[in-house]
């Protein structure tokens, strides 16, 4: 089995502020079509963990809930914006930014279709907002 000589298989919590850690998880998305990430339920308190699609621009990352504001994980980010991304057994915390601005959404979907194709708005059939992550 081979492995990446900076993303190897077992767990490294990288936390913002560690720019060496930002670097090395910011390489783990490189060709990556799907992260992990885990919120705070907003009810439960329990960590839960969804599988998404995301599109990086620079040091920051953008993800689009399947069913916009009404997706359960958003819910639970809007109460609590902490956010921890899994990327090939390393992982990242940082704090969400929510994009309500349909300019803001606009762009993020174009993001989005230069990654995964032009027909990628269909898989999100209620385009309301997204979330803006910040990786440094």
């Amino acid at each position: 089995m081979a492995h990446d000589s900076v993303c190897v298989t077992r767990r490294l919590s990288i936390h913002k502020g560690d720019l060496y850690g930002t670097d090395r998880f910011s390489h783990c998305l490189q060709g990556a079509k799907e992260i992990e990430i885990t919120v705070t339920g907003r009810t439960s308190g329990r960590s839960l963990s969804y599988p998404v699609w995301f599109a990086l621009d620079g040091d920051k990352l953008y993800l689009i809930p399947v069913r916009g504001s009404d997706t359960d994980w958003y819910k639970n980010v809007r109460k609590t914006p902490t956010i921890r991304l899994g990327a090939r057994g390393k992982t990242f915390t940082t704090s969400a930014r929510l994009l309500t601005d349909e300019a803001q959404i606009g762009k993020v979907l174009e993001k989005f279709r230069d990654k995964y194709g032009r027909n990628v708005q269909s898989y999100y059939p209620k385009l309301d907002v997204a979330v803006e992550v910040p990786l440094a």
